[in-house]
């Protein structure tokens, strides 16, 4: 990376666009990071770059499709000549995918998920890696859900995504220990984002009512406290915590 490099840690947040993203963009930036905002919308990105400047901060915003190689390194490559450095990455961009029983699925459906919620993470964790192993060390959390932790009916392709981010974070934080890169899985439950309960959300109501009813805490998250985890383990209070995978469902998997 150039040897230009400014006060402050840096951060690069994918799916910075809405929901969790944008809260953890917002939160981090709030922790003194300066941000890199990627989403696959970029006035979405914009946005939150600029709510970000609004408040005092730092932030750039770029369109990054993660399913996209040259784009993960792109973004990667942006950030070290803007900032000269690389602390910490979210990668949060996903997908909900498709209510469907798996023998009712198509090859493209599975492959679409798949696409987004693995294989953009891993696309986005090898530049990552990369950069920081070079700048000695970083820390990284990448984003599961409860989902990948238990089955959910109708939810293959989705579940085997997120089964998978969780296999690949601890095979990262494996591999990335000795050069002082952390890496973790955040495992949201349900949290009030457009995704969950937007007008093209796959969730009706009655099934959020009976999510919001197993949960300890009845009630969906909000983003913001979703964000509070995200800074705290790219944060140096969590310097001993890697390839572990936390929940923030409100109780759900405890019940």
């Amino acid at each position: 990376m150039p040897a230009r490099i400014q006060d402050g840690p840096v951060a690069i947040v994918t799916g910075a666009g809405s929901g969790i993203g944008r809260a953890s963009a917002l939160a981090l930036a709030g922790e003194g990071f300066r941000v890199a905002a990627a989403d696959i919308d970029e006035a979405a990105a914009g946005e939150t770059a600029q709510r970000i400047a609004e408040a005092g901060g730092e932030a750039f915003a770029l369109r990054t499709d993660v399913t996209r190689e040259d784009d993960c390194d792109a973004l990667v490559t942006r950030t070290g000549e803007r900032w000269g450095r690389l602390d910490a990455a979210f990668n949060n961009a996903g997908i909900a995918g498709y209510p469907l029983l798996t023998v009712e699925h198509s090859l493209a459906q599975w492959q679409r998920v798949l696409d987004v919620n693995l294989t953009g993470i891993f696309n986005c964790l090898r530049p990552q890696m990369r950069a920081m192993k070079r700048g000695g060390g970083g820390a990284i959390v990448n984003t599961a859900s409860i989902m990948g932790l238990r089955g959910g009916y109708g939810g293959s392709a989705y579940c085997a995504s997120k089964h998978g981010v969780i296999g690949l974070t601890k095979v990262a934080a494996l591999e990335g220990g000795r050069d002082g890169i952390r890496v973790n899985a955040l495992c949201p439950g349900f949290i009030d984002t457009p995704m969950t309960t937007g007008a093209d959300s796959i969730f009706s109501e009655k099934s959020l009512n009976a999510s919001v009813a197993r949960a300890a805490i009845r009630r969906l998250a909000r983003p913001e406290e979703v964000a509070a985890m995200v800074v705290w383990l790219c944060s140096a209070r969590a310097s001993y915590v890697t390839g572990a995978s936390f929940t923030v469902d409100g109780g759900v998997t405890a019940s």
